[in-house]
């Protein structure tokens, strides 16, 4: 398996992609007023896949690049969506993740987001039943956004560095949420994703979770704290079923029965940052830029793996839950820390301040920017 995932993404980095991200207009109503860009390979079949990637504050949609979501779609063959927040909506090009206005089924920017999916699986004849999404910092906590208020939409999710849904409302309780985090038994985690779409009796989607053991931006407790909000929608504990070293990274898996409903990556010694570094499923897509760091394990691919996106002859027909080996060599499924935290300060004090303002500032920014969304 390994060997097929390797000479695959081989095989298409030699040859020059013929598409290019792309913005696009018309996709909606767009209430929360967001810019839709996307990726979609030359020669895409019809019934592929669609993976939502979400920046972080401060990023742009060109910044998550950089993850090399685009280089799996072309080995692959599935399209990428990329939501842009916009400056005259938050000052720090944020997500609004705290906002009930946002983060509400049919409302704001999840919304938009959703009319960006539906727009890319008109456009592209794509599978509406395989539709993942990934996010970082604010992005990140979109990525639980989305799964609790659609969860008969996605199939699974990967957030990296970000917080359980509802964890705040306003710019106070986020700035605790982040900083300290927030503990609640799993049963009110659980009633709070559920409460995003209370008619749903569905199939969750499967949640991935990503976190730097020394991230000062996002408490290293919120990564937990999604293990329990995310295990308790599955009806099941947050007691680990399987758990072993990958590279400097601890990964720990939740079942439901046979399925990795959960599992949770914490890289040794990583800030507030995506991982990245070559890895042993194969090469790693992803590229050097700010808030990514070489910690010799690649969430891009592992995050794809856990999709079920790798499989042989590139069908993601499975769920991507994982052997749990250790050394990604199942068929579905400390070195190297950087200390920067991938571009942004992760060392103490300063690095807090930064993240705060990256986090929150320009709040009552976004607040304002109320009546341009009702238009």
């Amino acid at each position: 398996m390994r060997l097929v995932i390797s000479l695959s993404f081989v095989a298409a980095m030699t040859v020059p992609a013929a598409a290019a991200l792309a913005p696009v207009s018309d996709f909606g109503t767009n209430p929360g007023a967001l810019d839709m860009y996307e990726y979609a390979p030359a020669d895409l079949p019809s019934g592929r896949p669609v993976v939502v990637v979400m920046h972080g504050c401060t990023q742009t949609a060109s910044s998550m690049e950089v993850a090399g979501w685009n280089a799996l779609a072309d080995a692959y063959k599935f399209t990428v969506v990329y939501p842009q927040q916009r400056s005259a909506n938050q000052s720090l090009t944020c997500f609004t993740w705290y906002a009930t206005d946002d983060i509400s089924r049919d409302k704001g920017e999840a919304a938009s987001v959703i009319e960006m999916v539906d727009k890319s699986i008109a456009t592209h004849s794509a599978d509406r039943n395989r539709v993942y999404i990934t996010g970082m910092s604010a992005g990140g906590a979109f990525v639980a956004v989305m799964l609790s208020a659609y969860p008969d939409r996605f199939r699974a999710g990967s957030v990296m560095s970000g917080v359980p849904y509802k964890c705040a409302t306003d710019q106070t309780s986020g700035s605790t949420c982040a900083s300290s985090g927030v503990v609640k038994p799993a049963e009110q985690w659980g009633d709070l994703a559920r409460s995003g779409d209370p008619g749903f009796s569905g199939t969750w989607p499967r949640m991935q979770i990503w976190h730097g053991s020394k991230d000062y931006t996002v408490a290293t407790v919120n990564a937990q704290e999604l293990v329990k909000q995310w295990t308790n929608v599955w009806g099941t504990d947050a007691d680990a079923d399987a758990t072993d070293m990958v590279s400097g990274s601890t990964r720990t898996q939740y079942k439901a029965g046979s399925t990795v409903a959960v599992e949770l990556y914490m890289v040794g010694g990583m800030g507030h940052a995506i991982a990245t570094g070559q890895d042993a499923l194969g090469m790693c897509p992803a590229t050097s830029g700010a808030f990514f760091a070489d910690e010799k394990i690649c969430s891009t691919l592992r995050a794809a793996q856990f999709f079920g996106l790798l499989g042989d002859s590139g069908d993601p027909g499975g769920d991507g839950s994982g052997s749990g080996s250790g050394d990604g060599s199942g068929s579905d499924d400390g070195s190297g820390s950087s200390g920067d935290g991938g571009g942004c300060n992760a060392g103490g004090s300063p690095g807090l301040l930064v993240a705060f303002a990256l986090l929150f500032s320009g709040l009552s920014a976004a607040g304002s920017s109320r009546s341009r969304r009702a238009r």
